[in-house]
């Protein structure tokens, strides 16, 4: 049976870390382990998932992890009813006080005991493959992953199949190229036959045929399938190295990349640089026959490199990239690969080699996310397979894989630091202080031992790298990259922990740590547009943004400003300078009063904001009214405020509710869900912006009406049904929060009720 090891890891040669293993989430089979009973519970789970399947719903429940939690931590969570309110009802200040009391104590029964709450943060189906492949080639895959782990990624890749036969870009995606081969090509190197699956397989391969075959890929596809042989370098549009000797001065040099466009084209340059290709082995013979159209050694591998399936094509190269392409395929390629421009290909794959490893080392080898991690792993193996970074790689591997009942999926690195901060400021919300228990003091704990306490070693900044001491990082303090949000939320938590006695929230954090967050926020500002960037500061050149490589996302070139991040940064800027009023205050009214401006700046005509990383306008627009909110902006004083309270009440629906089509994220349109149904965590998100505009004040029928949905929708254990994705980055790409389904409605009901009852609940 499986089961959920927290902050589990010793120091060994090949994994260690800088602040024990605080964060660490990995799952580990035993076969012995489990009682007939939790073994049917595990079953019963994934039966679940199936049928909810049936009803559209792709993301998965994470109840493995619940079951487990739940469990451990002894808190009674049926010996209260859910409370329920007929049609014609009011609620009542005793059913809003049940329904936030078991939410309350179901978030405090799934919290980790270091203190953070573990989820799943996954859902884009190009996440595992590559992993895959790159365990494939050298050999380590039956050394890495147990007969167990291979069937719980085969399950998880046949649960997320659609109708047609093909994947989605991500799980509640469309069958795309991307998806559909690298699924296929996992599939078969996991140990499925040509037409095993109950047919899968066979019906997978038909619709990579049907459109196509893999030579449609994009370009990342393209570079997975070089990479294991089973398509040809000479059929991907040149990635070259020598773009790592460019000079500083040059007005596109890779220290002005965004971060991971920055860390996903190093490692990829390197493999094309060169030319690696692993084993071909029979399978992999056989694989190049089964997912091209025509045979191998027909294709035209240099049309190929512009081609790209229509079903997976979000950002079209333009006319000057596929010059600049067909530019260095023809005029320079030819000769970087002879002598003596070789030797300045090689120098350019050395230098490449120094800036990955650093990376590596600074993030323990977990890297800034999976894409990279695979990527570097496919690099160090190529670079030399007995070599240390191998296995430092190897021995972090376990940290990306989660499991639920849909099975095993390579995710993102992990939430634990944001879903930490929201959590915390959700259960602060509910005021329930006698059910607190000591779910706050282990947050501050994680929260405190999650900060980064150290700058990356040595010239951080010849590695294309900025000062990280006083930030967060989305994840855990081993990942170590700076995260603004995260920063700011953590920031927000750490203020208002330091306001309540020790006895329930636990020691304050040093006030000198507070600082060093501050430093890190103001850093991150763009002085020309008053807004935040994420990773690292802003660069006010969106013109690059015309050499996007990729053809599945957009912006992906600089970092550039966002207003949800923005918004979370007021906020903490804010909170800060009203408790500790000495330090940098002249630098912080002026960066809040720009940035409020940026905020204001960027409301769209009907009101709403868009949202980047949460779906979408309904996301951007709650965010952004706290941020409005915490500096005095109201519906009386701030026309944006009125637009804003404006759009969110003109798209409630009729039952109460909010629900919005992840459609509107690369439409850039806000679409409502198919039969304007309900989301229960953008429910949450809307009835939060409204009622820090006042709207409770105002007219509270339409917050009575949404509450209504959410405590009706309330499970027996004080959970929330999981419903539609809600989370996406860089517009076309969905992923899956699944903690948000517990943070937000609790959230929200907090504050819903507080405010219907404000005299009852002081």
């Amino acid at each position: 049976m499986w089961k959920l090891k927290i902050a589990d890891g010793k120091n060994t040669p090949y994994l260690y870390s800088t602040n024990g293993f605080v964060g660490r989430q990995t799952w580990e089979f035993d076969p012995d382990a489990g009682t007939p009973e939790e073994r049917e519970e595990f079953e019963e789970a994934r039966r679940k998932f199936q049928e909810n399947r049936k009803y559209g719903f792709h993301s998965c429940a994470d109840l493995f992890m619940r079951i487990q939690l739940k469990k451990e931590s002894g808190i009674e969570l049926l010996s209260i009813p859910p409370a329920r309110v007929g049609e014609d009802e009011e609620i009542s200040y005793e059913k809003a006080t049940v329904a936030v009391k078991k939410a309350l104590r179901l978030n405090r029964a799934i919290q980790a005991v270091d203190g953070h709450w573990p989820a799943e943060n996954a859902g884009p189906m190009f996440f595992t493959p590559p992993l895959i492949i790159a365990l494939y080639i050298s050999g380590a895959m039956n050394t890495t992953l147990s007969y167990e782990h291979k069937k719980e990624m085969i399950r998880y890749i046949l649960n997320h199949q659609n109708e047609d036969g093909g994947w989605g870009f991500y799980i509640e995606g469309h069958s795309t190229m991307i998806g559909s081969a690298l699924s296929y090509v996992a599939l078969r190197l996991l140990g499925l036959g040509s037409d095993d699956g109950y047919g899968a397989v066979a019906k997978g391969r038909k619709w990579i045929l049907d459109h196509g075959g893999a030579t449609g890929i994009p370009s990342w596809g393209k570079t997975y399938l070089s990479v294991l042989g089973v398509y040809e370098w000479d059929g991907c549009n040149p990635l070259p190295p020598e773009f790592w000797l460019f000079p500083s001065i040059f007005p596109y040099h890779p220290a002005k990349m965004w971060c991971y466009c920055r860390t996903t084209y190093m490692p990829m340059s390197y493999l094309y640089g060169r030319k690696f290709h692993g084993p071909l082995t029979d399978l992999v013979m056989s694989i190049r026959q089964e997912i091209h159209v025509k045979p191998y050694h027909q294709i035209d591998w240099n049309k190929a490199r512009h081609d790209c399936c229509k079903e997976d094509l979000y950002y079209p190269h333009t006319f000057i990239q596929d010059l600049l392409w067909d530019g260095l395929n023809y005029c320079s390629e030819p000769f970087m690969r002879r002598w003596p421009l070789n030797k300045i290909r090689q120098k350019a794959l050395d230098k490449a080699i120094v800036y990955m490893r650093y990376g590596a080392e600074e993030s323990r080898y977990m890297t800034i996310g999976c894409v990279e991690k695979s990527l570097q792993m496919m690099c160090w193996f190529a670079h030399d397979p007995n070599c240390d970074e191998w296995k430092y790689h190897i021995a972090r591997v376990p940290d990306y894989l989660w499991l639920a009942e849909d099975g095993m999926k390579m995710q993102s690195f992990g939430s634990q630091v944001w879903d930490c901060t929201l959590a915390t400021q959700a259960i602060l919300a509910s005021e329930m202080k006698e059910e607190y228990g000591d779910s706050l003091k282990k947050a501050h704990f994680y929260i405190k031992e999650s900060q980064i306490k150290e700058n990356p070693k040595g010239d951080y900044k010849s590695m294309y790298r900025h000062f990280t001491k006083g930030a967060w990082a989305f994840s855990d303090q081993d990942q170590g990259w700076v995260v603004s949000d995260c920063t700011a939320e953590s920031l927000k938590c750490l203020l208002l922990l330091s306001q309540m006695p020790e006895e329930i929230a636990g020691e304050k954090a040093k006030v000198e740590r507070l600082y060093e967050a501050v430093n890190v926020l103001l850093y991150l500002q763009s002085p020309l547009s008053g807004g935040f960037a994420i990773w690292e500061p802003p660069i006010p050149q969106p013109y690059l943004q015309v050499l996007n490589p990729s053809e599945l996302f957009a912006d992906i070139v600089v970092e550039q400003e966002h207003v949800e991040c923005t918004a979370s940064i007021i906020q903490a800027l804010v909170y800060f300078k009203r408790q500790h009023p000495g330090y940098r205050e002249k630098e912080i009214e002026h960066s809040v009063t720009k940035a409020v401006h940026f905020l204001e700046e960027r409301q769209w005509p009907d009101g709403s904001w868009y949202g980047y990383w949460g779906i979408c306008f309904i996301y951007g627009t709650f965010f952004i009214l706290s941020g409005l909110a915490s500096v005095g902006k109201t519906y009386e004083n701030s026309d944006s405020v009125r637009k804003a309270v404006k759009f969110l009440l003109s798209i409630q629906n009729e039952e109460g509710g909010w629900g919005e089509c992840l459609e509107s994220c690369p439409s850039m349109k806000y679409t409502p869900l198919e039969g304007n149904r309900t989301n229960l965590v953008q429910t949450s998100w809307a009835m939060l912006g409204l009622m820090l505009s006042g709207q409770m004040e105002r007219d509270e029928k339409p917050l009575h009406r949404a509450a209504k949905l959410l405590i009706n929708a309330q499970m027996e254990d004080g959970d929330f049904p999981q419903q539609e994705i809600t989370g996406v980055y860089m517009k076309n790409c969905m992923l899956h929060y699944a903690q948000y389904r517990n943070i937000f409605p609790l959230w929200a009901l907090g504050e819903y009720r507080k405010r219907a009852w404000p005299k009852q609940c002081i």
